[in-house]
């Protein structure tokens, strides 16, 4: 979905997505199964960001284990899921300004949440006047965050799930709330539950004294939203927040029903000025008591209790005036589906689900046929499916066009073997006239590639690339790497040259620029190519570079991959090992003619196998 298709005051829906500061299992998974109840598609959290680590998070989706990617930085996280455009910052409280203004500086984040307590009141102010530069929102800090029934749920807000399902945050209802306590929020939704068809939506904005986004705003959010029919507020002693409200009442911004509460009354009391839990909750002078806020708000046209006692009583009779006059409908009732337990709790009920040790997402075996990438084995066969192709779905996990498959099998046809004397080969030979099993001297010979021996598939691979993605000209890219001191990948062989070409590169190139839509680097490959053999007619494009340029022709035209997924492609070493497969068919090709030719180390010299190779009738 994109995030621009959601209303102004709505700042959760279903299709909300988020980013999660921090490697929050247990809230994360809380989510995910908030998510499930709510019967979701997706899960909500899209990536998490960890500074120390990054890779994969194992969590489950009902039964389903997910994979969500960790990254080190905001900046990768919000680069790869632009529709993530919510923030659930739990960095610490001496990293929540850093993290939370870098996100308000994005263009994806929209929402963030700061659960930190103990955040500087002067950065709280900075980022409070920022997000409302930006035309962004800020709960917190010092806040547990909020829900929005049947959509999005941040962290750990309303608490455990059998207290979600009895306050029925898995649908929404008509009564959105707004609380200053975290924890008296998840009384709040206790009580609309019980009193009403329950919430719409509901924000902690946090205990500090300068909270990011205040009662007004989000009440404002609420008025106009047309899905709400009323709403509640629950302040505390302390600030004065609350007569905003006051005015937006007395000016009839608010005209939706709003029943409020100030909790501290009872500091009247103590003899002296008291300090409650939060941080704001303390009264510097009468107007910031609690009997004075709520005195203001009853005049001004709120429904104010005369106690927290009576608040569930006015919720009841505020909604149910609503229900009678015809101006809210009941929310329809549905059963949220069951939420499997977790391995430690159902273990001795025989309700398990436990983590595998190991991923796998190139195939399957655990239905009535393995799969490879989606794809049954059967289909596979019928449909006539080609090496190229199977090796499309078990490495990169799609299907890729035929003409990108028939240059993979050239590409395993043309490499499968260079002859006996290559240290590859050499290495597997020997290995086998020692006696050794056949995958003791495949691996012997595989061992061996590397960048002088086969390996040189991906640097050349990355050289290309770069230069040309950088525009570099073939003669700067070619003084570039001489002033480096090293060799370009992919350039020279130690036979062949320009008057004596090697044909498997021609071979290459001709179906390239016969099959392949574009050749942007194969043609900067051989234009450099042209400068290196100026100086000597040896340096030509061999096997690897070939391979190498054309691959990245074959992944920018066939439409499948996008840049990032290029860029992991030629990082992990995929094109090194169409090399590797290639020549293990080739090593296993000497290693049984060496086992067959029944030879020992130690009776034989080099010689004398070449002789009976060529003389099979002398053996």
């Amino acid at each position: 979905m994109k995030v621009a298709a959601r209303k102004a005051y709505s700042l959760f829906d279903r299709d909300t997505l988020s980013i999660v500061y921090g490697l929050q299992e247990d809230a994360i998974q809380r989510m995910l199964d908030f998510d499930y109840l709510c019967r979701r598609e997706q899960p909500s959290v899209a990536a998490i960001v960890n500074p120390t680590g990054e890779g994969w998070h194992q969590c489950f989706f009902g039964s389903r284990e997910v994979l969500i990617p960790i990254y080190r930085t905001l900046k990768q996280g919000v680069e790869n899921h632009p529709n993530a455009d919510v923030l659930v910052n739990f960095a610490s409280f001496r990293s929540a300004y850093s993290t939370t203004k870098e996100a308000l500086e994005t263009k994806t984040i929209r929402t963030i949440a700061v659960i930190a307590e103990g955040v500087p009141e002067k950065y709280s102010r900075e980022l409070a006047h920022l997000a409302k530069k930006m035309k962004k929102w800020v709960i917190g800090p010092a806040t547990v965050g909020g829900i929005a029934p049947g959509a999005f749920r941040i962290g750990n807000t309303a608490g455990a799930l059998d207290n979600i399902i009895e306050s029925k945050l898995y649908r929404p209802g008509h009564v959105a709330y707004i609380s200053k306590s975290g924890g008296l929020s998840n009384e709040i939704n206790s009580i609309i539950a019980l009193n009403s068809d329950g919430v719409y939506e509901g924000i902690a904005i946090g205990g500090d004294r300068y909270p990011g986004s205040a009662f007004i705003d989000h009440l404002m959010r609420y008025e106009a939203n047309p899905e709400i029919k009323m709403m509640v507020m629950l302040g505390e002693v302390g600030g004065m927040d609350e007569y905003e409200v006051v005015e937006a009442l007395t000016m009839k911004k608010i005209t939706k029903p709003l029943v409020a509460w100030n909790i501290g009354t009872c500091s009247k009391v103590f003899p002296a000025e008291v300090q409650f839990g939060h941080a704001g909750a303390r009264a510097g002078n009468i107007q910031e008591t609690a009997d004075a806020k709520n005195r203001a708000l009853r005049e001004a046209g709120a429904i104010v209790p005369n106690s927290f006692d009576d608040l569930d009583r006015m919720i009841k009779e505020t909604f149910d005036k609503l229900l009678a006059e015809g101006k809210a409908m009941p929310t329809t009732e549905v059963a949220p589906p069951p939420i499997p337990q977790d391995y430690k709790a159902a273990r001795k009920a025989g309700l398990v689900r436990r983590a595998a040790n190991f991923i796998c997402t190139i195939s399957d075996e655990r239905g009535d046929e393995p799969s490879y990438a989606g794809v049954q084995i059967s289909e596979v066969i019928e449909k006539g499916y080609s090496i190229g192709d199977v090796i499309s779905l078990l490495w990169f996990k799609k299907l890729l066009p035929k003409w990108a498959t028939e240059f993979i099998e050239i590409i395993i046809k043309i490499s499968a073997d260079h002859g006996p004397a290559v240290s590859g080969a050499h290495n597997a030979i020997v290995t086998a006239r020692a006696g050794k099993d056949v995958i003791s001297s495949l691996a012997s010979g595989l061992l061996t590639i590397g960048p002088r021996f086969g390996g040189a598939i991906d640097d050349a691979a990355r050289y290309f690339k770069k230069a040309c993605d950088a525009g570099k000209a073939p003669e700067a890219f070619v003084d570039e790497v001489k002033r480096l001191g090293i060799n370009i990948p992919g350039i020279g062989h130690r036979v062949k040259s320009l008057n004596n070409p090697d044909k498997r590169v021609e071979v290459l190139k001709n179906y390239a620029y016969k099959n392949f839509p574009k050749t942007k680097y194969l043609d900067y490959a051989v234009a450099v190519e042209k400068v290196t053999t100026q100086k000597r007619n040896t340096l030509i494009l061999n096997v690897d570079g070939c391979i190498g340029a054309s691959f990245l022709d074959l992944l920018n035209a066939c439409g499948s991959f996008s840049t990032q997924e290029i860029e992991d492609i030629v990082e992990i070493g995929y094109l090194n090992a169409i090399f590797t497969l290639a020549r293990a068919i080739g090593l296993i090709g000497h290693i049984f003619d060496q086992k067959r030719l029944k030879t020992d180390l130690y009776r034989h010299s080099w010689d004398d196998i070449l002789y009976m190779v060529e003389k099979p009738e002398k053996r």
